[in-house]
Protein backbone atom coordinates (compact mmCIF):
# COMPACT_ATOMS: atom_id res chain seq x y z
CA UNK A 1 0.00 0.00 0.00
CA UNK A 2 3.07 2.59 0.54
CA UNK A 3 2.89 5.07 2.78
CA UNK A 4 -0.15 7.90 3.83
CA UNK A 5 0.32 11.14 4.33
CA UNK A 6 -2.18 12.52 6.65
CA UNK A 7 -2.75 16.48 6.90
CA UNK A 8 -6.14 17.26 9.15
CA UNK A 9 -7.25 21.88 8.85
CA UNK A 10 -9.25 23.16 11.06
CA UNK A 11 -10.46 26.27 8.74
CA UNK A 12 -12.66 29.33 10.54
CA UNK A 13 -15.69 29.49 9.28
CA UNK A 14 -14.97 32.59 7.62
CA UNK A 15 -12.37 31.80 5.24
CA UNK A 16 -13.97 27.85 4.49
CA UNK A 17 -15.14 28.98 1.08
CA UNK A 18 -12.16 30.82 -0.15
CA UNK A 19 -10.38 27.62 1.90
CA UNK A 20 -11.88 25.05 0.22
CA UNK A 21 -11.42 26.55 -3.45
CA UNK A 22 -7.59 27.32 -2.56
CA UNK A 23 -7.39 23.34 -1.13
CA UNK A 24 -8.06 21.69 -4.86
CA UNK A 25 -5.59 23.87 -6.56
CA UNK A 26 -3.42 22.85 -3.51
CA UNK A 27 -3.99 18.78 -3.55
CA UNK A 28 -3.68 19.23 -7.75
CA UNK A 29 -0.27 20.92 -7.19
CA UNK A 30 1.08 18.21 -4.59
CA UNK A 31 -0.42 15.24 -6.76
CA UNK A 32 1.77 16.58 -9.73
CA UNK A 33 4.67 15.91 -7.20
CA UNK A 34 6.45 12.57 -7.94
CA UNK A 35 5.82 9.58 -5.93
CA UNK A 36 2.37 10.94 -5.42
CA UNK A 37 -0.29 8.38 -6.20
CA UNK A 38 -3.81 9.63 -5.66
CA UNK A 39 -5.35 11.93 -2.65
CA UNK A 40 -8.56 12.10 -0.87
CA UNK A 41 -10.55 14.32 0.95
CA UNK A 42 -12.84 14.33 3.82
CA UNK A 43 -15.04 16.39 5.97
CA UNK A 44 -14.85 15.32 9.68
CA UNK A 45 -17.88 15.32 11.81
CA UNK A 46 -16.59 17.57 14.53
CA UNK A 47 -18.08 17.74 18.27
CA UNK A 48 -21.32 19.75 18.02
CA UNK A 49 -20.51 23.70 19.12
CA UNK A 50 -17.51 23.39 17.57
CA UNK A 51 -16.27 26.60 15.93
CA UNK A 52 -13.46 25.24 13.36
CA UNK A 53 -14.49 23.13 10.13
CA UNK A 54 -11.80 20.15 9.82
CA UNK A 55 -10.83 18.83 6.92
CA UNK A 56 -9.07 15.88 6.38
CA UNK A 57 -6.20 15.20 3.40
CA UNK A 58 -5.03 11.80 3.07
CA UNK A 59 -2.05 11.36 0.13
CA UNK A 60 -0.66 7.90 -0.77
CA UNK A 61 2.37 7.73 -1.86
CA UNK A 62 4.99 5.06 -3.46
CA UNK A 63 8.04 5.45 -0.63
CA UNK A 64 9.54 6.77 2.15
CA UNK A 65 12.01 8.30 -0.29
CA UNK A 66 9.32 10.41 -2.18
CA UNK A 67 7.65 11.47 1.45
CA UNK A 68 11.23 12.76 1.96
CA UNK A 69 11.69 14.62 -0.44
CA UNK A 70 7.94 16.19 -0.68
CA UNK A 71 8.97 17.54 2.78
CA UNK A 72 12.46 18.85 2.12
CA UNK A 73 12.11 20.40 -1.28
CA UNK A 74 8.16 21.12 -1.42
CA UNK A 75 6.36 21.23 1.63
CA UNK A 76 7.77 24.53 2.99
CA UNK A 77 6.38 26.22 -0.18
CA UNK A 78 3.03 24.70 -0.26
CA UNK A 79 2.82 25.46 3.59
CA UNK A 80 4.21 29.16 2.97
CA UNK A 81 1.37 29.25 0.36
CA UNK A 82 -1.83 29.15 3.01
CA UNK A 83 0.06 30.38 5.75
CA UNK A 84 0.63 33.93 3.19
CA UNK A 85 -3.22 33.40 1.88
CA UNK A 86 -4.98 32.92 5.30
CA UNK A 87 -3.08 33.22 8.34
CA UNK A 88 -4.38 32.56 11.65
CA UNK A 89 -7.80 31.73 9.88
CA UNK A 90 -6.09 27.54 9.56
CA UNK A 91 -4.44 25.60 11.58
CA UNK A 92 -3.11 21.75 10.51
CA UNK A 93 -1.63 18.75 12.04
CA UNK A 94 0.29 15.98 10.28
CA UNK A 95 1.26 12.45 10.84
CA UNK A 96 2.39 9.66 8.75
CA UNK A 97 0.84 6.22 8.01
CA UNK A 98 2.50 3.27 7.78
CA UNK A 99 2.19 -0.63 7.39
CA UNK A 100 -1.02 -0.75 6.47
CA UNK A 101 -3.01 -4.24 6.62
CA UNK A 102 -5.49 -4.68 4.91
CA UNK A 103 -8.80 -6.69 4.87
CA UNK A 104 -10.85 -7.64 1.67
CA UNK A 105 -14.69 -6.97 2.51
CA UNK A 106 -16.91 -9.20 1.80
CA UNK A 107 -19.55 -8.23 -1.23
Amino acid sequence: MGIVYEVNVFVQPQIEAEYRLWLVKHIEEILEIAGFLDAACFDVQQEPGTNEIAICMQYRLDSQASLDNYLLHHAPRLRADGVARFGEGFRANRRVLLNAQEFPGIR
